[in-house]
């Protein structure tokens, strides 16, 4: 299952300044080799940050900004074939576009042969545009600037040159630039780069942000370990294999056995997660960009359905079992540790989907997460197994396994097919509409509640004849989200799951989302000039506002109202998100339909700007002609960041209302709430 988190690392310098929140998560190099013959070939080099990719040369028109590398006219410099990539780009299914993108993550290399007829400087910019799982940056612009001469050694190649004198030393050295970071120092062609510093603030919000989240992971893989315990091939070997720990042993030994063991769980699971982190599988870019994971993922997750409602049984082969086992038995440090391996490898088919859901939510191809995954959910799965060593008087007071845990057992077969329809629905079937999603998972959360309320019984299940009261709340829960699922085949968004579903090809209007009066005076804020762009620009929920930032201003001086703009990306998953979840709330629609000016400025729209509008950026010096590039250059002039979505409230002269405050992504809604209400009191006409 999605549960995304992925976590801002912002580092930037631009004239030797640093830009507080400003994501740049690709890094370029340009290298220049000559090849003889006044022949050059430049090879530019990307390092795409952990969890982010960029797109390909070739993306099809109505999509994500290609990578592309524009040169000055020059003369002076011939170009031998075109631009070739180190190796091919990955294609996925982009759900923003609708449409099959290229894309690059990790290193790539690009490399161009020309050649110099007199000595001359190359010079040119490259335009790409970086995202993640969630989220897009705007396009981004990297200038560069070789210099290239034309006088190289003799008119022989380095092929020949060395098959003349196969000992001799290669005439021809390679010079290599750092693009993003110019001010670093380049020494016999490698690269010193002196790493920016961040700014305090900035570095302290991220640094909390970073232990918050790790925290959040932590709390979740230890919640998860304890309803491992729950499961029916754990529960039933707690008291057998504490019983096997005080079998003719001291007091005193069977403690340090007990103890022994859970460290020996913890280590177990802790160097999975460590092994995992150590490959840097970014599970959930795999899952989310490729067919072959969703379909093993789905595939597994249903036979392990199956095999939970009773129809065959999975086990591990006994003779790896066997020799787990005889290995439990030799004393001191080895046999505690075998038997948690033993413990482990036989619990696994129940755990196996716990820790798998467990290292999806941590996996973005960083160390530190799975082992923090990891490492919550041994704790508490090794905890009982220790307390029962140190205190064996409790075993007795344990709930006999029965009947109960075949229902528990069932409850997560139900469970592991809601997981499946996840990766179901990342196939992109064609037959697998919303609406399909959505009665199936109607249907199994309306079947576990009449289960639960034992009106289903499967082959192994004993007869229920009263339901106790937390198989009843479980019910409740059950039935409940069945019903809460239900208008959404009607049309009505369900923010809490909307980005789990595919996307709707007709989608709720704002009289879905409020009342008739609402929805009537949503339309009626702007002044009586209609918007710039309004013909290829659109607000959500029926809002009318500005995509021009000087007209919204206008607008909010003639009305006497303040402006919240909203700085967002056609290709921004996050901003909708926000639009679906926190904008679709009747109290924001009337708070922005009625006292605010929204002004919606995209900062990676391509609209060309006529001349007179163009803006020179005081940050980097570059002129910014299209609408998108004024936008962003305005976002990171006034606010210090680059990241979407952001809001900020100005007055009409465009000062900000709450000095230092501007609200991100976040799906609260009572915090966007609070934040216009707060701009909304103190906005003085």
């Amino acid at each position: 299952m999605k549960t995304l988190q992925t976590f801002i690392i912002a580092v930037l310098l631009s004239q030797g300044m640093v830009r507080a929140e400003e994501l740049n998560p690709v890094h370029w190099k340009i290298a220049s080799t000559p090849l003889g013959d006044s022949q050059y070939e430049l090879t530019f080099s990307a390092t795409i940050d952990p969890g982010w990719h960029m797109y390909g040369l070739h993306i099809p028109e109505g999509g994500p900004v290609a990578t592309t590398f524009n040169y000055q006219s020059n003369n002076q410099v011939e170009f031998i074939g075109a631009i070739s990539p180190s190796r091919a780009a990955e294609r996925k299914q982009d759900d923003t576009f609708e449409m099959e993108v290229e894309l690059f993550n990790g290193s790539i290399g690009f490399t161009q042969k020309v050649r110099v007829l007199k000595a001359t400087t190359l010079s040119g910019y490259i335009e790409f545009m970086a995202c993640d799982d969630s989220r897009c940056l705007p396009p981004r612009e990297e200038d560069f600037s070789l210099e290239l001469s034309s006088a190289q050694t003799p008119a022989s190649s380095p092929k020949e040159a060395a098959s003349n004198d196969a000992n001799a030393t290669p005439k021809f050295e390679t010079k290599s630039l750092d693009i993003t970071h110019p001010t670093a120092e380049v020494t016999a062609g490698v690269m010193e780069t002196n790493e920016p510093m961040q700014a305090p603030a900035q570095s302290d919000r991220l640094a909390s942000t970073a232990d918050s989240s790790l925290l959040r992971l932590f709390l979740i893989a230890l919640l998860a370990g304890f309803g491992a315990l729950l499961t029916p091939c754990v529960y039933p070997i707690i008291p057998l294999t504490v019983s096997f720990f005080m079998r003719d042993t001291s007091r005193s030994e069977a403690v340090f056995n007990g103890v022994f063991f859970g460290l020996s769980i913890v280590f177990i699971y802790t160097m999975v997660g460590l092994l995992v982190g150590l490959f840097k599988i970014d599970l959930v870019r795999l899952i989310a960009s490729h067919w072959l994971p969703n379909l093993l993922f789905f595939l597994i997750f249903m036979v392990l359905a199956f095999s939970f409602f009773g129809m065959f049984e999975l086990t591990l082969p006994g003779s790896l079992s066997n020799k787990i086992d005889q290995q439990a038995d030799k004393g001191g440090f080895l046999g505690p540790f075998f038997m948690a391996l033993a413990t482990v490898v036989i619990s696994f088919s129940c755990t196996g989907p716990i820790v798998g859901v467990v290292l999806g939510s941590a996996l973005q191809g960083e160390i530190i997460k799975p082992v923090i995954g990891m490492l919550g959910f041994s704790l508490s799965f090794a905890l009982p197994f220790t307390l029962l060593a140190l205190f064996p008087g409790f075993m007795k007071k344990l709930p006999k396994s029965g009947g109960w845990l075949n229902s528990v057992k069932v409850f997560f077969a139900f469970i592991l097919i809601a997981f499946a329809l996840v990766f179901i629905n990342n196939l992109h079937l064609p037959f697998m509409s919303r609406n399909l999603i959505l009665a199936l998972y109607i249907v199994i959360f309306a079947l576990l509640g009449v289960y639960l309320l034992g009106k289903i019984r499967f082959s192994h299940d004993s007869p229920l004849e009263t339901v106790s009261v937390p198989r009843l709340l479980l019910a409740i829960i059950s039935l409940s989200i069945a019903v809460y699922l239900v208008p959404g085949l009607f049309g009505k968004p369900l923010r809490s799951i909307e980005p789990f579903l595919p996307e709707d090809q007709n989608p709720a209007t704002v009289s879905s989302l409020a009342s008739p009066a609402q929805a009537q005076r949503v339309a009626t804020t702007l002044c009586d000039v209609a918007p710039k762009y309004s013909d290829q620009l659109h607000l959500p929920h029926g809002l009318k506002g500005y995509f021009d930032y000087d007209e919204a201003l206008t607008c909010a001086k003639e009305l006497g109202k303040p402006v919240l703009l909203d700085f967002v990306g056609h290709s921004c998953k996050n901003c909708k998100k926000m639009y679906a979840e926190v904008w679709s709330d009747p109290r924001v629609l009337e708070l922005l339909s009625q006292n605010f000016i929204v002004a919606a400025l995209y900062t990676d729209d391509r609209t060309k700007l006529p001349q007179e509008e163009w803006v020179t950026s005081s940050l980097d010096g570059k002129v910014k002609n299209t609408l998108g590039k004024k936008n962003n250059d305005l976002q990171i002039t006034r606010f210090g960041t680059n990241a979407l979505p952001m809001y900020a409230v100005v007055n009409p002269n465009g000062e900000v209302i709450v000095p230092g405050s501007y609200f991100t992504y976040n799906l609260n809604t009572n915090d966007f709430v609070h934040f216009l209400q707060d701009a909304l009191n103190r906005f003085t006409p």
